[in-house]
């Protein structure tokens, strides 16, 4: 391993550390009146590293989840959330005596060096359910290089083995299908695109560190161009947030909706600022800049997670039922 990535990692997870000791419990749930705080916290982790803003959005996800099924977390332990689904890996619960058995694989389980618990989405032979694990207990295997990744690499998202002792019934985190049919779904889909409005932040921060006394007339319409994009998106974000504490229970029907909106508004702001940031400093920082050509590279890829034609269609479906903007 690079020796610099490694000298990340380790900074990153003693920060994660620290987060989910001392933020992780007074962190705002969806819906409770401080959404854009909780946005706001996701965002400024990002800015510093957004391997480090994956792993507590991620954290904080769990917790609202867990909130949502009337759960409680394991004090002081860090959670993930691992709900990949693939057609090359399948992670599966089987209906045994005493309750539940995991096995297989899933891809892209952020975290996997350093959290202790995760809730896992898994197929059973009548819908998904999803488990609360032990790290420790369930996770027999990590897949050889399965996460060579130069963009959030830190964020070790490795695909992983389950099995382990068995699952009871109280590990079960909700009913079958609980974790896409609950209107806090949604809100974490835009608690993502905070990280992903945070990771900009970052980028243009160092930007503006590294220009010179005198910038020229191209490099500061770069500059302003990137300051709209930035705007926009806290904005964006900060009107869905308030909308989510005015309709916590999704009682209005918008929580697809507005997130779809959101996330399509961040994601094309985010890349204009990688495109107008690289335009303004040049080829430079993104070969002698070590954090910022990992800045650059990690927000490509966590922006390449985005659904984005998808997206577009579900939007443009749910614009179509209504008939016409209000």
């Amino acid at each position: 391993m690079h020796i610099e990535l490694e000298q990340a990692m380790n900074t990153i997870h003693s920060q994660f550390a620290e987060f989910v000791c001392e933020e992780g419990p007074s962190l705002a749930l969806p819906g409770s009146g401080n959404t854009w705080g909780r946005f706001v916290a996701l965002a400024e982790r990002a800015s510093i590293d957004l391997s480090l803003g994956r792993l507590c959005e991620g954290h904080g996800d769990a917790l609202a989840i867990l909130a949502d099924a009337g759960k409680k977390p394991v004090d002081g332990a860090a959670y993930g959330v691992w709900a990949s689904r693939s057609k090359g890996a399948r992670t599966v619960a089987d209906r045994v005596p005493g309750g539940w058995q995991l096995s297989g694989t899933k891809e892209f389980c952020s975290g996997s060096d350093v959290v202790d618990r995760a809730l896992v989405v898994a197929d059973t032979d009548d819908g998904r359910v999803l488990v609360e694990i032990d790290v420790a207990r369930h996770v027999t295997g990590v897949v050889p290089n399965s996460w060579p990744a130069t963009g959030m690499a830190a964020s070790k998202s490795e695909t992983l083995e389950f099995g382990g002792p068995v699952l009871s019934d109280d590990d079960l985190v909700g009913a079958k299908e609980f974790y896409l049919n609950r209107p806090g779904f949604w809100f974490g889909a835009i608690g993502v695109a905070a990280c992903w409005y945070g990771g900009a932040v970052g980028i243009v921060n160092d930007l503006m560190k590294s220009l010179g006394p005198e910038p020229d007339d191209l490099v500061l319409a770069d500059l302003g161009a990137c300051a709209s994009a930035l705007e926009t998106m806290r904005i964006v974000l900060k009107h869905a947030a308030t909308a989510i504490d005015d309709d916590p229970d999704d009682a209005t029907r918008q929580a697809n909706f507005r997130a779809l909106i959101a996330r399509g508004v961040v994601h094309r702001n985010a890349l204009q600022v990688l495109e107008r940031a690289a335009s303004a400093g040049g080829a430079r920082p993104l070969c002698l800049d070590e954090a910022q050509s990992r800045r650059v590279a990690d927000l490509f890829v966590y922006l390449s997670q985005h659904h984005g034609g998808a997206d577009a269609k579900d939007l443009g479906r749910l614009l179509a039922t209504v008939g016409s903007w209000n």
